[in-house]
């Protein structure tokens, strides 16, 4: 049957931390005739010598000197040179942001260690060929996630705010600003518009205890509601002073208000109380967990190994299949299933594996099925320790048809409900790895992407072993090592848990390069 691999000393390059970098401009080119430009900002990586677009911030209207809501994350590895490049655009509405050089407002190329070290990097922004943006600059600044203390879900109102409109009411959005021990102020979260309305309620949004607070409950939070104007110009309609400390009281059925002052009106008039008063409806605390942080809590690890049993893998009575049954030494999934599986094995306390199947046509009715248990024992499908899975594929493998298409996506499914019910108990115990042996393109690629967006909020990850030669190119996407995985819908992973690795890869690497995947 062959052991695992021989081991290679090298092991690939381990996360340092994960870095936060806020964005801003100054002086931006205005290249729209009549109004200011509109600009969104481009963050790309190189990868493999080719530039790759990481993320983009959002788009703010007519503003040549932007201070942009969005929080970029990034892998920081402390031996690599990871290089970035911040391309800023005019952005045309329903068009989008163009790659036009009439829409380039101007770009600058950095590296990740270079803002760390400085903390804050301003440089000058530059045009095609080496031609100065005017005097545009763009400024970044970097904040290390030393640990992951999970993230806050918010839901602000507010109530009978100033009217700032001469024929309509206000149209009022919210900043949060957290306040630095240098008395400077970074911008956590801006809100939707909510237009002519004095009594807003605005959606209900997620930030990280990082972002928010530095994780510090103390830490002082300025807030500031503004009356939108389309030309950039909003009009202040107040401030008022919290922490997190003090937000938290608003968990559970308790609701938190504050006056929403306005200094010059207050010293004005005498008889002023307020400009309106801003409600925080809910507060959730979600704590995000590591892998070490289950195990290192007592969780149990239950594995879960799913096999791609698509046509594409070719006919396993061919000897160029992947699934090729060859009665004097094992196939690439075999090979595969060994390699990886002892390594897991360690891990599990008993030893036991539920071993799933899937794009194969089944018996009695031989209908395609995307997670069929290879013992076909619907009731129980695990199987013992990785001898059994083994011996299970091999008496599976000649009762069954190889189909397609090649959908991944119920099956994380289905890990990932177990794992909701086990989050469920409060207990908590046990923590759920999903190991996918696949031969390469994914064809519900949507419903994948949205099933690891969910699957990232349980104690639950998912390692997949490409088998073979084929193109890999979307589990590399699934990894989201070049970027931040996103649901369909923009949602973010909330925690990174997909670990790719091609078996070819793999076969050179050593065991404790293979722990590093989990």
């Amino acid at each position: 049957m062959g052991g695992v691999p021989e081991p290679s000393p090298q092991a690939p390059l381990a996360v340092l931390s994960k870095v936060e970098l806020r964005v801003s401009c100054k002086h931006l080119l205005d290249r729209d005739t009549l109004n200011k430009s509109d600009p969104c900002v481009l963050l790309l990586m190189q990868s493999q010598g080719q530039w790759m677009e990481v993320d983009r911030s959002e788009v703010i209207k007519s503003n040549l000197n932007p201070v942009f809501a969005k929080i970029f994350t990034v892998d920081y590895y402390f031996e690599e040179v990871q290089k970035l490049r911040f391309e800023v655009y005019d952005s045309h509405g329903q068009a989008g942001v163009g790659t036009h050089d009439d829409d380039f407002l101007g770009g600058m190329e950095c590296t990740v260690g270079q803002i760390v070290a400085q903390k804050r990097v301003t440089k000058p922004l530059f045009l095609k060929y080496g031609k100065f943006a005017g005097k545009s600059t763009i400024t970044i600044i970097s904040e290390e996630i030393s640990g992951n203390n999970g993230y806050v879900e918010l839901a602000f109102r507010a109530k009978k705010l100033d009217d700032k409109d001469l024929f309509s009411k206000s149209d009022p959005f919210l900043e949060i600003y957290r306040i630095d021990d240098d008395r400077s102020e970074q911008l956590v979260y801006r809100t939707e518009v909510v237009k002519n309305n004095l009594s807003p309620i605005w959606e209900p949004f997620k930030v990280s205890l990082n972002s928010l607070c530095s994780c510090e409950e103390k830490r002082k939070l300025r807030c500031v509601v503004w009356d939108y104007d389309s030309r950039g110009k909003h009009d202040f309609i107040g401030e008022f002073f919290t922490t997190f400390e003090e937000m938290q009281k608003a968990m559970g059925e308790n609701k938190v208000q504050w006056d929403c002052m306005n200094p010059k009106y207050k010293i004005k008039k005498r008889n002023y109380k307020n400009s309106g008063v801003v409600v925080l409806l809910d507060l959730k605390i979600h704590r995000v967990y590591s892998f070490l942080d289950y195990i290192m809590g007592g969780c149990q690890i239950h594995f879960t190994v799913a096999i791609d049993f698509t046509a594409s893998n070719g006919d396993p009575r061919n000897s160029c299949s992947l699934h090729y049954i060859n009665p004097y030494q094992p196939n690439e999934y075999l090979k595969a299933l060994v390699a990886v599986g002892e390594i897991c094995q360690d891990y599990d306390s008993d030893k036991k594996f539920s071993a799933l199947g899937f794009g194969a046509r089944i018996p009695p009715k031989y209908e395609v099925s995307h997670d069929f248990a290879i013992n076909f024992n619907p009731d129980n499908d695990e199987c013992e320790g990785i001898q059994g899975v083994v011996e299970s594929y091999q008496s599976c493998l000649p009762k069954i048809q190889l189909y397609g298409p090649t959908n991944v996506a119920p099956i994380i499914s289905k890990v990932a409900r177990v794992a909701a019910d086990e989050e469920r108990t409060k207990e908590a115990s046990q923590y759920f790895i999903l190991l996918i042996l696949t031969d390469g393109v994914v064809t519900d690629m949507a419903d994948t992407r949205e099933a690891i967006v969910r699957a990232s909020y349980l104690p639950m990850s998912i390692i997949i072993v490409g088998v073979g030669n084929a193109d890999f190119t979307d589990m590399q996407i699934l990894d989201g090592d070049d970027g931040v995985l996103r649901s369909p819908k923009g949602e973010p992973v909330l925690r990174d848990i997909v670990q790719f690795v091609p078996f070819r890869e793999f076969k050179n690497v050593s065991g404790a390069a293979t722990r590093s995947c989990l």
